[in-house]
This record gives C-alpha cells, structure tokens and sequence, in this order.
C-alpha cells in the first residue's frame, strides 16, 4: 500500500476514534446533568453547560476532516458512506449534547424546588435509559455492527413508555397553584429532552446501518428537530 493510501486510511481511522470520543464526552454529560437535575446542583449544572463547549469543538473539527476528505480523496462507495455517516452522526450526538444543556438550565429554573419521589424516580430512569441507548449506538459505529445498531428502534419503545408515565405522573400529582403548575411544565420538557436523545440514539442506529450496507430507512430529515431540542419556558 502507497504512503498516501496509508495517510489516506489513518485518517478514516481517526475519524472513527473520533466519533467515539466525541459519544462519550455526550455520554458523560447525561450522567452528569442527570445527577445534577435530581439533586438540584447548580454548581454540577453549570460544568454540564460549560463542558459542551467541548462537545462542539470536536463536533466542529470533526466536520471539517470530513470535508476535507471529501474535496481532496474523493471516497467511493464503503469509504464514502463511512464519511457520510459520520457527518451525520456527530450532528446527532452534538443535538444530544445540547438537550442536556437544556436539562441542566432547568435545573437553575426550578432550584431550590425538591421534585416529588415520584418524579425523581422516572426521570432517573430516563437519564440511565438515554445513556444506555447512546453508547450502544457508539459501539454499533465503532464496530460496525448493524445488529446493535437496529435494536436501538426497540429500545425506543422503554423511553416512549417512560415519558408517558412522566406525563401520568405529573397529572396525578394535581399541582394546580401557578407555581406548581409551572414547575411541572419544566418537568414535562425535560422528560421530552430525554425522549429526543432516545430518537438521536436511534438515528446513529441508521447511520450505522447504512454505512454498513448502504441502505438508509427509518431516519427523517427537515423535521425541525433543532427548533424542537431547544424549546425550553424561561
């Protein structure tokens, strides 16, 4: 193999190891804002809210190597549908990045407000079940494993239950004053955070699948997912 198909190959490699960082730093931060949420920590909130700088530096550099591969090497087919994948994986797992920046902001809005057991409980669940659902969708890229890649989509069925009891949940607490009322609604969105990381975890699941096999299904574009990931009510 020419030195230049060596350079060429390292450089696909480092985009792979790259992505898997850039799913871990993601990874973290829904452990981290999760944790903060529940125990009403501003100071662990606002690490969560600093760090995804991070998360958008490597999202950024990650971008750029892949256009740059694009212009100069011109990949045909598997390699070619690897950097197309990876494009559009960063921008899921920088999404998710983002939503638990909006987590993190509520937990300024509602402090110094303890959240009922009940909720504590669901919203604990949905941080642990989000994580779960991002790293296997890292390690599905990272071994191109298109088994795992596909579970994801019924995974997605425990998030959608989750946010449904949230909903129950917080209907049956009966908060009617004003403020309860609107303590609730920051609930309600958070638990809708949550939900759309599930849905990104699930669109890595496709990108991994057709980088694997070339066919594409299950993904939908143009939705508005970035107006709706950053809903928040001040």
């Amino acid at each position: 193999m020419s030195e230049i198909r060596q350079t060429y190959h390292g450089q696909l490699d480092e985009l792979r190891v790259d992505v898997v960082r850039l799913g871990l730093l993601a990874t973290d931060a829904i452990a981290a804002g999760t944790d903060a949420f529940l125990e009403a920590d501003l100071a662990a909130a606002d690490r969560v809210i600093h760090g995804d700088a991070a998360i958008d530096e490597l999202t950024h550099s990650l971008e750029d190597r892949c256009y740059t591969t694009l212009a100069r090497q011109q990949p045909m087919a598997s390699d070619l549908r690897m950097v197309v994948a990876v494009l559009r994986a960063i921008h899921e797992i920088e999404r998710t990045g983002d939503l638990m920046v909006n987590v993190s902001k509520t937990t300024r809005r509602l402090y110094p407000v303890e959240l009922p057991d009940p909720i504590r409980r669901i919203i604990e669940r949905m941080g642990h079940q989000a994580g779960v659902q991002l790293r296997l969708a890292i390690e599905a890229f990272a071994e191109s494993d298109c088994a795992r890649a596909m579970a994801l989509e019924d995974m997605d069925d425990i998030m959608d239950e989750l946010q449904r009891e949230l909903f129950r949940t917080i209907f049956a607490l009966g908060r009617a004053d004003e403020a309860g009322l609107q303590q609730m609604v920051q609930v309600a969105l958070v638990g809708r955070y949550y939900e759309r990381m599930a849905d990104h975890a699930v669109n890595i699941g496709e990108r991994v699948n057709y980088m694997v096999t070339g066919e594409m299904h299950g993904v939908e574009f143009g939705t508005g997912d970035e107006i709706e990931d950053n809903i928040t009510l001040d």
